[in-house]
């Protein structure tokens, strides 16, 4: 088999090479030249980048066998997300690469702001010796606001406490309860900047918080505030914050991120209480050295065909490990559902039972999707164009609890509905703890078959001598068994048998099969 290829496209670290491990074939590239890009993306499996090389429809069409778009970092601004998804490329970032960097940065943008460290530090290499021009203000005692009290937020408060300062924060999707457990008390955003001494951003970019610090808010401000936002660019109307701090409205600011980058022009910089840096908070080289082993990580889970948890465009999130195994049973559960049925399905329901209720069983419906469409499809099938694939042909789809599961720790089944009304079904379980994969049901049939990489399906009236009769035609193509189930229906006379083989069956040797027994249906399954 020819080694997938991946893409660097930017300078990653060392680690990120040695995290993708010997298994692909790496090319190189900049990014950032347009023409080198889509000529050296047009055959890869995978690229990864940082902020410079731009990934849009234009890249995308160049790219025939792109996989997986990989961003060592945590912003997608250069990645069209939308044209992946609708391409069935996998979108992966690095979300909690610069979690404590940019928490760290902001305690530092906070002692520089407070105590006046960067204009100090440029007064003195002037060779000007003006303590008394540059007093500043302790941090304990005062009264620090938090806006965004997510992962980077709560760093940001743990570190920060250990000043001695009142926390109080803002983030409508934070339970009081919780930051209460961390001494923060949660205020609304207009009595959080009329209480703050300090107030440090840590939210996203949203329709939502674009602007959320504008005039009307700084008008609220204590004189004495110092402002610092090493979050997102925007977030602060920036005229405003310029007028609030040249008329002295209120004290200070440290500024890392700006609503337009690269920024290197503001009216900000003509201010000594102001301190800017330029978009610093993952600028570390633990940072880019996690975002980029994060992402060579996502890069061979994808290009194995597993589910993604940091995937940006697939539904789902983090899979409990003990959750992982059933993933794979559940796609090829959609995959026999498919190869069972003569029409298109109309809608596809999986049910879970069992012990596996207890986690986030939603990416068990993309599994069984993609199996269903995988034989259907000429192009890739992933869990992210599973759901387009299932939009554009109007198949519905579902998750659902079953409730207990009286005979197994955990089963899954999948039961699909075609356009005439008739309803199919196959279900499966995980056993032994070498995780072996069993079909349990197969419509009306009770099974208790392994799964093998080939499965033949044959609905028979049943009667002595169809065993042997199968055997020899089988023998006699050289086609070896290794595992066989006879299942009688549950309220018919026929029987449905389910064997194992080492290779796949000709259409010649499967109808040959039918034609001897005179089976209702003979089924080969690959997977």
């Amino acid at each position: 088999m020819t080694p997938a290829k991946v893409l660097i496209a930017e300078e990653l670290s060392p680690a990120t090479i040695a995290a993708l491990g010997p298994d692909f074939t790496i090319e190189f590239c900049d990014g950032a030249n347009r023409s080198e890009l889509l000529k050296a993306i047009a055959e890869v499996d995978a690229v990864l980048i940082r902020s410079a090389t731009k990934i849009d429809a234009e890249a995308l069409d160049a790219a025939k066998s792109l996989k997986i778009v990989a961003r060592a970092g945590v912003g997608l601004d250069n990645v069209d997300v939308k044209a992946a998804t609708a391409r069935g490329v996998m979108v992966v970032n690095a979300p909690t690469s610069n979690i404590v960097s940019a928490a760290e940065l902001a305690v530092g943008l906070l002692l520089a702001s407070a105590r006046n460290i960067a204009t100090a530090n440029a007064s003195l290499k002037s060779q000007e010796w003006k303590r008394s021009k540059f007093t500043g203000i302790e941090i304990a005692d005062k009264t620090v606001g938090i806006i965004g009290l997510g992962r980077i937020g709560m760093l940001f408060a743990e570190r920060i406490a250990a000043f001695g300062v009142k926390l109080i924060a803002h983030d409508p999707y934070i339970q009081p309860a919780r930051a209460h457990q961390h001494g923060i008390t949660m205020v609304s955003l207009d009595e959080l900047i009329e209480q703050s001494d300090f107030i440090s951003i840590h939210s996203p970019k949203t329709p939502e918080t674009i602007g959320m610090i504008s005039a009307e808010q700084l008008q609220r401000a204590k004189p004495n505030l110092h402002i610092i936002n090493a979050a997102r660019g925007g977030l602060i109307d920036e005229v405003a914050l310029y007028e609030a701090l040249a008329s002295g409205q209120i004290a200070g600011a440290a500024i890392d991120v700006f609503a337009v980058e690269p920024c290197t022009d503001s009216p900000l910089f003509e201010l000594d209480n102001v301190v800017v840096t330029p978009h610093l908070g993952a600028s570390t080289h633990e940072a880019q050295e996690k975002a980029g082993v994060a992402v060579a990580h996502s890069v061979r889970l994808a290009l194995a065909g597993e589910l993604v948890p940091d995937a940006v465009n697939v539904q789902g999130g983090a899979v409990a490990p003990e959750l992982k195994p059933y993933l794979q049973l559940t796609e090829k559960l959609g995959h026999l559902l498919t190869s069972l049925s003569n029409s298109a399905f109309s809608k596809i329901e999986v049910e879970v039972f069992g012990d596996i209720l207890e986690y986030d069983i939603r990416v068990l419906e993309l599994s069984a999707l993609k199996g269903v469409f995988q034989s259907l499809i000429h192009d890739s099938v992933s869990y992210v164009n599973a759901p387009l694939l299932a939009k554009e042909r109007s198949v519905l789809s579902e998750v659902k609890s079953g409730g207990e599961s009286p005979d197994h720790k955990s089963l899954v089944r999948v039961i699909g509905y075609n356009a005439s009304g008739e309803k199919l079904s196959v279900a499966g379980t995980i056993s032994g703890s070498k995780v072996h994969e069993q079909i349990l049901e197969i419509n009306e049939f009770e099974v208790d078959q392994p799964v093998a990489t080939h499965l033949v399906l044959m609905k028979y009236h049943d009667r002595p001598g169809v065993v042997g009769a199968v055997g020899k035609i089988l023998g006699d193509a050289g086609v070896n068994i290794v595992s066989m189930q006879v299942s009688p229906a549950r309220e018919a006379e026929h029987s449905l048998m389910v064997l194992g083989i080492e290779s796949s069956l000709t259409s010649s040797i499967l109808q040959a099969i039918g034609d001897e027994i005179g089976a209702h249906f003979t089924k080969s399954v690959d997977f």
